[in-house]
């Protein structure tokens, strides 16, 4: 069975984040794991002071082409469109882009990712176990007469453990040390590494000064915009039209007081609006599971009791069958879903036994208030979520 065939998007795994990041690497003198990106070699080839990757969390291609003019800045200076990696989702391809390594490679395969040596469920970016809602739940009463699911009906997040559990068993080098490491210059500017900038503004100003430090040197750039904003309010929204407007504004001003640079903006994903439910309202599908699916609500890992393993693909798919492809583990890793590098040594077990992708605009979430709050969302199988573009701007 080809993989491919079977499925309405692919990952074109030789034009992605893994092959930009190994682009850098590249440029930089760096040794690299993967093919490098042409569509971004071509710029790479000129001899500028500065190279900056600005990362805006969630601005796919179809997000600009949703809210900004064709002549407006980003637009214009689009060179064309790659694709995330799979599943399109931050924990996933931030990584990739960090690392130069396919998922299936680093193993950060989403935002909860089950990690077979403490077996538990882990929040990859907080640490945390993963979000869980109480048994005896129920909704709370609001003064109209409806229901609402509060914060009050999920169980106290702990620590997963008392160290970094993604960071001891799915450790990787990212390309900034790796460039370090070749004799190069480079440098954070994001909310997770020194010096810590924790506003767009502040991001953009730490660009700004080191741009105009005298050495040749690599800058990323990461900022959560408008991912948030789309989550909460959905793609189409006021409120996501007003942000990805003022998230363009800001970068040109920027740009403009710059000299001696190639400036990169690029996104992890794209976005999409999505159709929510919860799957503890499927007892039949909850019966037959082990532990509470991780990785996302569009690409969900699914252990299933030995009793029920050969039932459960029609059990699935008589609840979810237009929505999502379902696959078995063996079908994930020959078919190379998540990657085409060498597989991580824990990637079979941290799969599972099916994995579950979004191939529509619904999403199934693990609590009740995920799906109630939760509009916009990625990480499925659609051009939608997979597609990003590469906007490149000169200034000599």
């Amino acid at each position: 069975m080809e993989l491919k065939k079977k499925l309405p998007v692919y990952p074109d795994y030789h034009h992605c984040l893994v092959n930009l990041a190994n682009s850098i690497l590249k440029k930089f003198g760096a040794e690299t794991s993967a093919e490098t990106l042409p569509l971004a070699d071509r710029y790479l080839q000129e001899n500028n002071r500065n190279v900056v990757v600005l990362l805006l969390d969630a601005m796919g291609t179809s997000i600009l082409e949703k809210h900004l003019d064709r002549d407006g800045f980003f637009r214009s200076h689009l060179a064309g469109s790659f694709d995330s990696v799979y599943p399109p989702t931050t924990a996933a391809a931030t990584t990739s882009m960090l690392s130069g390594l396919y998922p299936n490679e680093h193993g950060w395969l989403g935002w909860d990712v089950y990690y077979p040596q403490i077996g538990k469920n882990v929040t990859v970016f907080t640490n945390k176990e993963q979000i869980r809602e109480k048994e005896d739940a129920v909704p709370a009463a609001c003064p109209d007469g409806t229901a609402k699911w509060t914060e009050e009906s999920l169980e106290k997040l702990l620590p997963a453990a008392g160290y970094n559990v993604a960071f001891r068993y799915t450790s990787y080098r990212n390309i900034l040390d790796r460039i370090k490491d070749s004799g190069g210059h480079a440098y954070a500017a994001m909310p997770f590494l020194p010096p810590y900038p924790q506003s767009m503004e502040a991001i953009l100003n730490r660009v700004k000064a080191l741009c105009g430090e005298p050495e040749k040197k690599f800058i990323y750039a990461y900022w959560n915009e408008p991912d948030s904003t789309m989550h909460r309010t959905g793609t189409a929204s006021a409120e996501t039209h007003a942000m990805v407007a003022e998230l363009e504004k800001m970068v040109e001003e920027t740009v403009s007081a710059l000299s001696d640079t190639l400036f990169i903006i690029i996104a992890d994903h794209g976005h999409t609006d999505s159709r929510n439910c919860c799957l503890k309202d499927y007892p039949e599908i909850m019966n037959c599971l082990i532990r509470q699916p991780s990785f996302e609500p569009r690409t969900l890992n699914l252990f299933v009791r030995d009793e029920c393993r050969e039932a459960f693909p029609e059990i699935f798919r008589k609840h979810f069958g237009d929505s999502f492809v379902l696959l078995t583990r063996d079908e994930v890793i020959s078919g190379g879903l998540f990657g085409i590098g060498k597989d991580h040594k824990d990637l079979q077990r941290m799969i599972g036994d099916y994995v579950a992708l979004a191939v529509s605009d619904r999403s199934i979430f693990n609590t009740h208030i995920e799906a109630q709050e939760i509009l916009g969302a990625h990480a499925g199988l659609t051009r939608e979520e997979m597609e990003i573009p590469l906007i490149v701007i000169e200034k000599k």
